[in-house]
């Protein structure tokens, strides 16, 4: 029998059986172990260099690294060199001097929009609107007088005349007086111009006006309130919640509904609850008013290593980064990094210069801003309570540095522990 040791292998001749049995067995022994310890050793002399070179972007991850996002900005920046965010957003740490800007940052007020207008002392007349009016002279024998029936009555010294609709020319007629003007007159006015059209035909007239069915003095509320109407106005002035609530009140929860006033070609939208709670936002309505009320379910998102990845809807007026935090379940022990909770939305350019003077931004209208929030610092606690979150915000719990060192090393674990069984196998 010849055994010739080649590159490739054993080679055997075909001289004796029995041999050539024996030798087979055992070049499949030497193959498997070989194999064995041959595959295990290259899967890892290939993966380690592999995975190392691609760095963390080869391992699985929920998103961007603490770091990831701030590089990402800074490198954009300075291969740009324009003055401008190159990266699409800022960064800004939460610190006292953020949440007091953001404080003082105005929000959308009807009282600011609208002011403190009260109504007029007396409602003026409209066109639409029914008036009555009623005639008195001082004696029998005048225009408006009636013949006695007896001698025992003197009959009647007034006439009432029947409601008039005030038409588009905004007039009404009163007989012996012809066509009276009375839009934008008030009843007291009206009375003098039909006295001063009388006095030279009727026995010293006396004229009472009112006002039957005010059509010009209404405000129309719709949207989800028990009833929409158009809900009329009393001498006296009705504010928001009075007109809401003639309209049977509304239909879903005070901190989901917002009212949008709408008077002219101005407009201002605000929480119902923000206008219960703060009564210098009932403001006064007007005639000619809309009020609009509509269920807005506002919501942020969780991504990354927080409790829960997920769409929060706000369960009251407005939270605070703090309880946002503690809805989306806290932090992950074993994967969050605590220095590293982001919340992303778009705010105002002028606010974003106050925020930090040093970011390049030009022009105006929004722009992205990315606050960022150190948990390692216990004085971050109290900021996470004044930090407001906003319709629409996306909060990002970045992963730990160490729990990529951690998908690692389960990733090679779970490679080669296969090519050891082999080996195992074939000992």
């Amino acid at each position: 029998m010849l055994i010739d040791e080649t590159a490739n292998g054993r080679y055997f001749s075909n001289e004796g059986t029995s041999l050539r049995a024996f030798m087979n067995i055992r070049f499949t022994s030497d193959v498997s172990l070989n194999f064995g310890k041959l595959r295990c050793s290259v899967v890892i002399a290939c993966l380690v260099p592999a995975l190392v070179g691609a760095g963390c972007t080869a391992l699985p991850s929920q998103g961007p690294s603490s770091a990831k996002i701030i590089d990402d900005s800074s490198d954009s920046k300075a291969k740009s060199g324009a003055p401008v965010i190159p990266a699409g957003y800022a960064v800004v740490d939460i610190d006292r001097h953020v949440t007091d800007v953001i404080a003082r940052q105005p929000s959308e007020s009807l009282h600011g929009r609208f002011g403190e207008r009260r109504p007029a002392p007396a409602q003026a007349i409209g066109v639409g609107d029914t008036v009555q009016v009623a005639i008195w002279e001082a004696s029998s024998g005048g225009l408006f007088s009636s013949a006695a029936l007896d001698g025992g009555s003197t009959g009647q010294h007034s006439a009432v005349i029947p409601p008039q609709l005030v038409g588009n020319d905004g007039s009404i007629s009163v007989p012996f007086a012809g066509r009276i003007r009375v839009v934008g007159l008030t009843p007291a006015d009206v009375e003098q111009r039909i006295v001063r059209e009388l006095l030279s035909k009727a026995i010293d007239p006396q004229v009472i006006v009112t006002i039957r069915d005010n059509m010009s003095s209404r405000v129309t509320v719709l949207g989800d309130v028990t009833t929409g109407a158009q809900v009329p106005l009393s001498p006296k002035g009705e504010k928001v919640l009075d007109v809401i609530a003639a309209a049977g009140g509304v239909r879903t929860a005070p901190y989901e509904t917002f009212v949008t006033l709408i008077r002219g070609d101005k407009t201002a939208t605000m929480a119902l609850q923000q206008i219960v709670s703060n009564p210098r936002e009932n403001v006064y309505v007007m005639p000619g008013d809309t009020l609009s009320l509509q269920k807005m379910a506002r919501s942020f998102t969780v991504f990354g290593a927080a409790g829960s990845n997920n769409l929060i809807n706000f369960d009251a007026q407005g939270i605070t980064l703090q309880e946002a935090l503690a809805k989306a379940g806290g932090l992950r022990d074993s994967q969050a990094d605590p220095s590293g909770v982001f919340l992303m939305r778009r705010e105002p350019v002028e606010l974003a210069r106050t925020l930090d003077p040093s970011i390049p931004i030009t022009g105006n209208g929004y722009v992205n801003v990315i606050y960022r929030l150190n948990l390692r610092n216990t004085g971050s606690y109290f900021l996470a309570q004044q930090f407001p979150v906003k319709d629409k915000d996306i909060l990002y719990v970045a992963s730990a540095p160490l729990n990529d060192l951690q998908k690692f090393l389960t990733l090679v674990q779970t490679v080669t522990v296969p090519a050891y069984q082999v080996r195992d196998l074939a000992n």
